[in-house]
């Protein structure tokens, strides 16, 4: 089906090994060159013993403290930005924290306001909020370029991030982005729950992903929410972007990486779609995707500098 739909502007290359196929934009090589050594590569990642970070905190004036840990290390640097009210403790944003400490590059997670250890509200938080945290995190932690790596909502605010600060950010990596996710979901609901939504001020809404088995988002997120869509007009983006999503992902259709990667100026682009992988990609297999195009990147950008 992916074919069918991408056929003008897109080479389908399958890997029956490792379960996952590409779709690749533009005239790029790198990740072919990838994708033909991935059978009989080592990854230069070895999964030991983890390395403790200490928690530090940012202090910004008139804004909550960010928690956040980070390894100090070469350039590009990495950053992790969580999906929705996610925190740096995830699977993913562990596991890339070993592989940047097992290269020595600099590495970046943390917490957004009023999640996790940071300071905050959650019920006063706004996706306008977090992307202030995400460029913060940029403009007062990051030094160098950096690769950005957003899962989920975090992956729709690697691209306002990208948008915001060109000169730093060098390359995204979206885990099941969900661009304007929050908002088109909401937008399909029956006109009768939406009323009902707009009353209670509260959107419950079910998730097998979450302890309660329901996310509870406020009706104020989703409407200061629609300001930041971006799936309605070119995405002025022009840094090389790698596009993972399952294609089991029953929360953000895969779909939406596809629309992202036609709606950003950018020319190198590859959308890599897993065939059994859920919304979270967080199986060895996908960490291992993951790591692996971090890498691909790292090489890439560490070319074009030198």
């Amino acid at each position: 089906m992916a074919v069918a739909r991408m056929a003008t502007v897109a080479a389908w290359v399958p890997c029956r090994s490792w379960g996952w196929a590409a779709v690749l934009f533009g005239p790029h090589c790198g990740f072919n060159t990838l994708l033909a050594s991935l059978p009989q590569r080592a990854p230069r990642w070895l999964p030991a013993c983890r390395h403790k970070t200490s928690l530090s905190f940012l202090n910004r004036p008139d804004l909550p403290k960010l928690a956040y840990k980070r390894l100090k290390g070469k350039s590009p640097g990495i950053i992790f930005i969580p999906g929705y009210i996610s925190n740096m403790n995830g699977t993913k944003a562990l596991a890339i924290e070993e592989f940047c400490k097992s290269l020595g590059h600099a590495y970046i997670r943390f917490d957004y306001s009023g999640v996790g250890s940071s300071d905050g509200n959650l019920e006063e938080s706004t996706l306008g909020k977090w992307r202030k945290d995400v460029l913060s995190i940029i403009d007062d932690l990051a030094e160098g370029p950096q690769i950005l790596v957003g899962s989920s909502l975090g992956g729709w605010l690697m691209l306002h991030a990208a948008i915001a600060r060109p000169e730093k950010v060098m390359a995204l990596i979206g885990v099941a982005t969900a661009a304007d996710g929050l908002v088109t979901q909401f937008n399909q609901l029956p006109v009768e729950v939406k009323k009902e939504v707009e009353m209670k001020g509260v959107w419950s809404m079910p998730s097998k992903y979450h302890e309660e088995g329901v996310y509870h988002i406020q009706y104020s997120f989703i409407k200061e929410a629609e300001h930041h869509c971006l799936l309605h007009s070119p995405i002025p983006v022009n840094c090389p972007i790698r596009l993972l999503h399952g294609m089991k992902d029953d929360i953000v259709p895969w779909h939406t990486s596809m629309q992202v990667a036609d709606r950003v100026l950018s020319t190198d682009v590859d959308v890599i779609l897993r065939k059994h992988s859920d919304h979270r990609m967080k199986e060895k297999a996908d960490i291992q995707l993951l790591v692996y195009t971090i890498d691909d990147l790292i090489d890439k950008l560490s070319t074009i500098v030198n």
